[in-house]
C-alpha cells in the first residue's frame, strides 16, 4: 500500500503558523495526506516552542513534531517533551537531555511511522554528538514492525546533509534537511529508494531575511550595530515535499516539492 507523507520546513513565529494552519487545509482539499511531519523550531517568535504553541499545532492536524538547536529556548516546553508522544528532541545531543530520540505514529489503514531528529555539527552554535553514530544507533533499535523512517537532519552545511542522505539511503525512507530556511531543487529519490532533499525551506514571512524583518537585519549587516531581529510579517508561505511511500518494504517511490502561497492562489 503507498502512504503519502507531508514533511514541513520551519515554522517561524505567527506568520509561519499561520501559514501551516492554512496551507495545510488546503493541501488536504486536493491531496490525500497519511501522515503530516513539521519543524516546529522557530514557532514561538522566531525561537523555540511553547507549551501552549504546541498544543496549537496539534490542533492544525500535525502528527510528529520536530525540533533543532533552539529545543530549549522556551523553558515551558521542557515538561512536554518529556510527555510528549509525537515530539522528538534531535538524537544525537547528550542523553541526559530531555526529550524522546524517536517518535511514532500509527496510520489509520495500518503501519507506523517513525520519526527521528539530528542536529548537524557543521558552522551549528549548539554542541552535539555525532549524527551518523545517533542514527546508525537508533536504525539498530527500530522495532521490526516499523518499515518508514523519517529522518530531519536540522544543519547548516550543505555537504552534511548530502553526506548523510548517501549514508542513510535505502535504510530510511525520507531524509529532509532543515535550518537554513531557503528551499532546495534538488529533491529525488535516492538510488536504494531514500527520499532526500536538502532543505524544503520554511513555513513563514518570505519577504524577509529568513523569516526576520529585512529592514533590521540590512542595517545591521552595513552598519554593523546589532538591533533586535523582529519576524516579518509579509508574504507567508508553507513549504515542504510530499513522498510517496510503500508501506511493506518502506522504500519512496515518488518525492515533489509543494508550496501554499496565502497572498495568491494555491501553488502544490
Amino acid at each position: 500500500m503507498d502512504v503519502t507523507l507531508l514533511c514541513v520546513g520551519d515554522v517561524v513565529g505567527s506568520p509561519g503558523r499561520h501559514a501551516l494552519r492554512e496551507g495545510l487545509q488546503r493541501i488536504r482539499a486536493s491531496r490525500q495526506i497519511d501522515c503530516v511531519i513539521v519543524n516546529c523550531e522557530n514557532t514561538a517568535a522566531g525561537s523555540g516552542l511553547t507549551a501552549n504553541l504546541y498544543d496549537k499545532i496539534l490542533n492544525y492536524g500535525v502528527d510528529l513534531i520536530t525540533l533543532g538547536d533552539h529545543i530549549y529556548k522556551r523553558r515551558d516546553i521542557i515538561p512536554v517533551l518529556e510527555t510528549s508522544k509525537i515530539m522528538v528532541k534531535p538524537a544525537n545531543l547528550p542523553q541526559a537531555s530531555p526529550g524522546k530520540e524517536v517518535a511514532f505514529y500509527d496510520l489509520a489503514g495500518g503501519g507506523r511511522v517513525a520519526v527521528i531528529s539530528l542536529l548537524g555539527r557543521l558552522f551549528m552554535r549548539l554542541q552535539s554528538n555525532c549524527p551518523f553514530a545517533a542514527a546508525d544507533r537508533l536504525l539498530q533499535a527500530m522495532p521490526p514492525d516499523v518499515r518508514m523512517v523519517v529522518v530531519d537532519l536540522h544543519a547548516e552545511a550543505t555537504s552534511e546533509k548530502k553526506a548523510m542522505g548517501w549514508y542513510l539511503d535505502g535504510r530510511v525512507s525520507v531524509l529532509f534537511g532543515t535550518h537554513t530556511h531557503v528551499p532546495t531543487a534538488d529533491e529525488c529519490v535516492l538510488p536504494k529508494g531514500t527520499a532526500y532533499i536538502t532543505d524544503v525551506g520554511m513555513t513563514g514571512p518570505y519577504d524577509s531575511v529568513l523569516g526576520r524583518d529585512k529592514s533590521r537585519v540590512v542595517g545591521t549587516m552595513v552598519s554593523g550595530v546589532p538591533s533586535k531581529f523582529d519576524v516579518a510579517t509579509d508574504d507567508a508561505r508553507m513549504c515542504g515535499i510530499l513522498v510517496t511511500v510503500d508501506s511493506t518494504s518502506g522504500k519512496a517511490k515518488h518525492v515533489e516539492r509543494v508550496r501554499v502561497d496565502l497572498t495568491e492562489a494555491s501553488q502544490l
